[in-house]
């Protein structure tokens, strides 16, 4: 059995694709996941599946939800290791005296190599930072991530592919959380 955490997509925010985490977790039991547990209202929660293949389990999520709620919803599936990578890998976390409520890390849905950097045309959105890590963009917002274009709509469409943004205590919580789903 393998545990998987789903991240959606723009649920919940702003009156948009609501689902309450209740009737999410019981669909994703009537699906046969073991051990649904979500964590706050924007859609992260983790399952456990026979199924290993992280994009299988977003495309039957995503389906579901779909069929069950009428939402057309973004789901990007990490494993634990991608969070453990987020605490080691995130060079903004070696600067003096990080402010961590400015860091945030975009899951996105296929692995990027370092030169694709260029695509984001960081001209554009300067002063934040962004670091290429894998299936992981770690952002450094020079203000907040409210007053940015780097969001996940520019993320999408400069790198064509799918995107959902975390901030830094969400992406620390979701580590303890899997560590402890993993003593039970």
């Amino acid at each position: 059995m393998t545990t998987h955490l789903a991240l959606l997509r723009g649920i919940n925010v702003s009156g948009h694709n609501m689902i309450k985490m209740d009737a999410l977790q019981k669909m994703l039991e009537n699906m046969g996941f073991t051990n649904v547990k979500t964590y706050i209202q924007t859609g992260n929660v983790f399952v456990t599946t026979e199924e290993e293949n992280p994009a299988a389990v977003g495309f039957k999520i995503k389906q579901e939800i779909f069929k069950t709620f009428g939402h057309d919803v973004p789901v990007v599936v990490i494993n634990k290791s991608d969070l453990e990578a987020c605490q080691k890998n995130n060079l903004f976390l070696q600067e003096n005296n990080p402010d961590t409520k400015k860091l945030y890390v975009a899951f996105v849905s296929m692995e990027l190599h370092k030169d694709r950097i260029h695509d984001l045309k960081m001209s554009a959105v300067k002063p934040d930072e962004v670091h290429i890590d894998q299936n992981k963009i770690f952002i450094k917002y020079a203000v907040s991530a409210g007053k940015t274009r780097l969001d996940q709509k520019y993320i999408e469409k400069k790198l064509n592919l799918t995107a959902t943004i975390r901030n830094w205590n969400t992406v620390t919580q979701l580590l303890k959380m899997y560590e402890e789903l993993e003593q039970l």
